[in-house]
């Protein structure tokens, strides 16, 4: 039977069954080095990896202090805490920042990359913590900033940045959440009163899930239908589609105000520290100026204008400058991904299990089926990472410019990589918790409180299925924008312009399988253009094929598992790219070597995983099974540095709070008893 490590050691495997490989007794001299006969990488010195990394790190290390001096701010997992002693703790940490200086919304106002950096260095204190600084300041605070005017700003800037005003971002419903178009709760502009009217006109139409709302939201940004009194005079209201208006909730006591019903959404399956509420109006009135007008405005006589010529821009618009948060969860994200993957790496490294016969057990990071779990996993991590930096330069960029094709391109970019690194994460969890074994069952190593924390990540900001389709669409419309009116020939050549020297059946590139071509940065960024022009040019005369019998909505249904693969498939593209470009830019070579070998490993996996390549014949039998060998002796040469890769990260014990992912010195020296912390844990005297 299988050990409690998911390992199947050669003396349970029956006496016939074959040994693992190793070398000799002799060459083990540490349980944290390779005992399988590979190559190794340079080693290289994790400090400068880190500074490579991270150039706010100064930063990162004085919030880490912050609680290493505030221990009884942390969650511990096994207390039990209940969601209001879990909501207190949240609360008080989150005035224990504000106390220190740091002000969340300054910086997303003035230095988002300073903002989107202390969401990621909070993510592994408490992921309740970085959600409920992201509803505040991300959520509440941006869309007041963003889509109102500078009297709004003036008027609730200072009182949200000091959580002296906390708020809530009411946009879903009970009935409605990634279809915001289709939203109920209605605003009705009373001309004599000169006040909206804010009601909820079913019970489908109650405000779900809305962060801050159950206990200290006084204010909430309420997305509602604006209608108005016909000007012609009709007995009809004009309905001018969701816009975004400010309505108190609270009183400074705390009492709910008069037409607001407040319930609070109960126990979730994480992030038990954000207060949850969904919220009724009946008929609560507020002033006309409460519209957040940046896109359009109301005067006093009903009279509705904006700069944007139809209500589908005035959408766009509204819902282009909550991009933010999407930023922001790719960040946390990120941060949880380095937290989980540096626990699994340290305790692979470090777990002894089996070994040759007569000779010392070995660490189970040098199993193969372990490294192949592991490694593309460390690998992914700075991919991301260096994804998540382009993307926050680019949102930097976009608001500093405004410039309409950088909008457009944030937009789908945020989409696509909030979608792919929250999934990814999620799934990463799970790996790094089997990867564990038992002891990554237990709630002390934080993994399974991680997994459930970070699930929902796949779903607010936007639903992951619906940003990927977003980031398809987008392309499609590049696409045919690219071709219109060209003959179907013109896009057969788009395709081939994918491929330049990769076309199928070039024998040359079809079956050549020596590892100078393998690795080369052109063969493999090559290989996912081409993947990714094949999926749009056939997802195109799919929808071609099918759109006049089936209408539009039922022909993009029928090929919506294409519509997500393609949008995946862009989306691990850009990550390459990305991850060459900081493998070219990194200076010191040792650190260089190790990234190269991570970002070969990136895309070749990538190849490895996708029949298509077979199937049109892009890549031989044999160049297969050389791809296939290349991921596993990548992986046998990246656990020489997985240790040093993972401290690069440069999270501390106290932060990281997982017994059996203690930090080392990268294997150079004697590592931490993980088991005598484990059980201490536990409660054993040791």
């Amino acid at each position: 039977m299988a050990s409690a490590d998911g390992i199947v050691g050669p003396k349970q495997m029956g006496g016939n069954e074959p040994q693992l490989s190793m070398a000799p007794c002799a060459a083990a001299t540490s349980s944290t080095r390779p005992r399988s006969a590979t190559k190794s990488l340079p080693r290289f010195d994790p400090g400068v990896m880190e500074t490579y990394l991270d150039d706010m790190r100064d930063m990162r290390a004085r919030v880490n202090e912050l609680f290493r001096q505030h221990p009884e701010l942390l969650p511990n997992v096994e207390e039990g805490l209940s969601k209001e002693e879990h909501r207190d703790l949240v609360r008080r940490a989150l005035k224990v920042i504000l106390q220190a200086g740091y002000s969340p919304l300054e910086m997303l106002a003035r230095d988002p990359r300073k903002y989107f950096y202390l969401g990621e260095c909070l993510s592994m204190v408490d992921l309740s913590l970085m959600v409920k600084s992201g509803v505040q300041y991300s959520l509440w605070g941006g869309s007041v900033l963003n889509l109102g005017s500078e009297a709004h700003r003036r008027r609730y800037f200072d009182d949200i940045a000091q959580f002296r005003l906390p708020g809530c971002f009411a946009m879903t419903e009970l009935k409605h959440g990634s279809n915001v178009a289709a939203l109920q709760t209605e605003a009705v502009l009373d001309v004599l009163s000169d006040e909206w009217v804010v009601h909820t006109p079913e019970e489908g139409a109650i405000k779900w899930w809305i962060g801050n709302a159950a206990e200290d939201g006084r204010a909430a940004t309420v997305f509602a239908r604006l209608k108005v009194p016909d000007p012609n005079g009709g007995s009809k209201l004009v309905d001018h589609g969701v816009h975004a208006f400010v309505v108190p909730l609270r009183d400074p006591n705390g009492n709910l105000l008069r037409g607001v019903e407040i319930r609070d959404c109960g126990y979730k399956v994480g992030l038990n520290g954000v207060d949850n509420g969904a919220i009724r109006f009946t008929h609560v009135r507020i002033p006309r100026v409460n519209l957040l007008d940046r896109f359009a405005s109301v005067d006093k006589s009903g009279r509705y204008s904006s700069p944007l010529t139809s209500q589908a821009r005035r959408f766009a618009a509204t819902l282009g400058e909550l991009t933010g948060g999407r930023v922001g969860l790719t960040a946390g994200s990120v941060g949880v991904l380095k937290g989980a993957v540096t626990i699994a790496v340290r305790y692979a490294a470090l777990r002894q299990q089996f070994g040759p016969p007569d000779c010392p057990e070995v660490a189970i990071l040098d199993y193969q089926s372990t490294q192949l779990r592991l490694m593309p996993l460390l690998a992914t991590c700075y991919g991301l990472h260096f994804a998540r930096g382009l993307l926050v330069d680019k949102y930097v960029d976009m608001k500093r410019t405004r410039e309409p094709k950088l909008v457009e391109e944030v937009h789908a970019l945020s989409a696509g990589l909030k979608a792919y690194t929250t999934g990814y994460t999620q799934s990463a969890l799970s790996t790094c918790r089997e990867a564990c074994g038992g002891h990554g069952y237990a709630a002390v190593n934080r993994l399974g409180a991680l997994r459930s924390d970070h699930d929902i990540f796949q779903t607010f900001e936007g639903d992951n299925t619906v940003l990927l389709q977003q980031v398809s669409a987008m392309l499609l419309k590049e696409y045919r924008q690219q071709f219109s009116g060209a003959p179907l020939t013109a896009s057969y050549h788009y395709l081939r312009s994918a491929l330049l020297g990769a076309l199928p059946n070039n024998p040359l590139v079809t079956h050549d399988t020596e590892p100078r071509h393998l690795r080369d940065p052109a063969f493999l960024a090559k290989a996912l253009e081409y993947r990714t022009a094949r999926m749009l040019f056939t997802l195109s005369l799919r929808l071609r094929k099918h759109g006049p019998k089936l209408g539009s909505f039922h022909a993009w249904n029928k090929c919506l598992d294409h519509v997500l693969s393609l949008a995946r498939a862009y989306v691990e593209s850009v990550i390459y790219k990305t991850f060459l470009r900081a493998v070219a830019g990194c200076v010191d070579p040792e650190c260089r070597r190790s990234l190269k070998a991570m970002s070969d490993l990136f895309a070749l996996r990538l190849i490895e995983g996708d029949m298509m390549f077979r199937n049109d014949e892009y890549i031989a039998p044999a160049k297969a099974k050389a791809i296939s060998r290349l991921v596993v002796a990548l992986c046998s040469e990246l656990r020489g540095q997985a240790l040093n890769l993972v401290d690069a990260f440069a999270i501390p014990d106290h932060i990281l709070r997982a017994p059996i992912g203690l930090g080392g010195n990268g294997g150079a020296g004697p590592q931490p008893d993980i088991y005598r912390e484990y059980l201490a844990a536990a409660g054993f005297e040791v």
